[in-house]
């Protein structure tokens, strides 16, 4: 069995680095291409979970369209696929990297793992362009790795053999586990300990981060506003890692520079995140990872979504649906610091046990007769 690992964003790299890992605990021939659709926050996880690329297509250009971007990579992995022939090729998630390489590897007769399948808001344009791609790959995946139940019934509902979706659980915990026990046994980098120096004792912590493509015209800018409006509390001290997007940018600095008890941060590394939600009140986020991230810490996540595909987290009582709207992220935000409180007093992650990885190549290696 040869394998093709490909990714191109840094939660890619998150939930693929599990994978890689017990590649190479089990002796399976592998290669590893990244198309470095995020390079700098890529970078950083990469040199975290010391993964070495085979194949750096550094695709990453100032102001790319996703047509664009789709065009490189269709062109720069089709040389690579005739050259490398892999058996099975593995995507993950739902990026513009990981359609785009799971079309090529179908246009090429080369089969395809979905990693963390199933997801959906049947809503092609929440979150855009991530609903479509997710959702096209597995129309033509070979192998559905999905991480919940319902992600698994999602795609029954859409008519995709069972026998093809293996239930795994979601290697992002497989990843966060590695990342907790090393933090927990001590681990610091500098930045780590510029972080302990930035955060004020005695202070109620925020963490806020912000990148959906859907919130870039007006969302941003209310999501900002609601941030001002929770800055007046002296108790409190936001810590907001901004995208290196620079439409983010624009916005965030824009309206938050010089606010008081706001700190604009440069992007954090994997372990800094981490290191953060351990040490935050709650969050306040679109990003899916942190969705699945911060049941592990028992920490609250106010969505700024109108719609979520991780609904698990909703359900478990980890994640709170309050769209864009500086009126909603204000009503949960003073509850949540007038009245602080967990989903559940012990901490069960709705979206796995941590052994999602081993499963994964298990099935391979079954199926491959490895």
């Amino acid at each position: 069995m040869k394998v093709f690992v490909c990714f191109g964003t840094r939660p890619e790299a998150i939930k693929m680095a599990p994978i890689i890992q017990s590649l190479r605990k089990y002796e399976v021939n592998h290669r590893i291409c990244i198309t470095a659709q995020h390079r700098e926050m890529l970078d950083q996880v990469m040199e975290f979970f010391k993964i070495e690329p085979d194949f750096d297509l550094d695709l990453m250009k100032p102001g790319q369209n996703l047509n664009l971007l789709s065009a490189d990579i269709f062109r720069s992995i089709n040389e690579i696929l005739l050259k490398e022939a892999p058996e099975i090729v593995l995507v993950q998630g739902d990026t513009t990297t990981a359609f785009i390489i799971a079309m090529a590897a179908f246009n090429s007769g080369i089969r395809i793992g979905h990693i963390e399948a199933g997801l959906r808001t049947y809503n092609k344009n929440s979150p855009f362009p991530e609903e479509a791609n997710r959702q096209m790959i597995s129309r033509i995946a070979d192998f559905h790795f999905v991480p919940t139940k319902k992600s698994g019934d999602n795609l029954l509902r859409e008519m995709i053999s069972v026998d093809k979706i293996y239930f795994t659980g979601n290697t992002v915990v497989d990843a966060l586990v590695f990342g907790k026990k090393l933090l927990q046994s001590g681990y610091e980098n500098e930045e780590i300990r510029h972080l302990k120096l930035k955060l004020i004792s005695g202070k109620k912590i925020i963490l806020v981060t912000g990148h959906r493509r859907e919130n870039f015209e007006h969302g941003l800018s209310e999501i900002c506003e609601a941030l001002k409006e929770i800055a007046n509390r002296e108790d409190v001290q936001i810590i907001f890692p901004v995208h290196l997007n620079p439409i983010v940018k624009k916005i965030v600095h824009g309206k938050l520079n010089s606010v008081a008890n706001i700190d604009l941060i440069e992007p954090v590394s994997y372990p800094g995140l981490l290191w953060l939600m351990m040490r935050c009140n709650f969050i306040i986020s679109d990003s899916g990872g942190i969705q699945e991230e911060a049941p592990s810490f028992n920490k609250i996540t106010l969505v700024t979504r109108e719609e979520t595909e991780r609904t698990e987290a909703v359900d478990a009582g980890f994640c709170i649906l309050t769209g864009a709207s500086r009126d909603k992220i204000l009503i949960e935000s003073m509850r949540l610091l007038d009245k602080p409180g967990n989903p559940q007093k012990e901490t069960i992650n709705p979206f796995g046990d941590g052994k999602a990885a081993k499963k994964i190549v298990k099935v391979l290696m079954n199926e491959f007769k490895v």
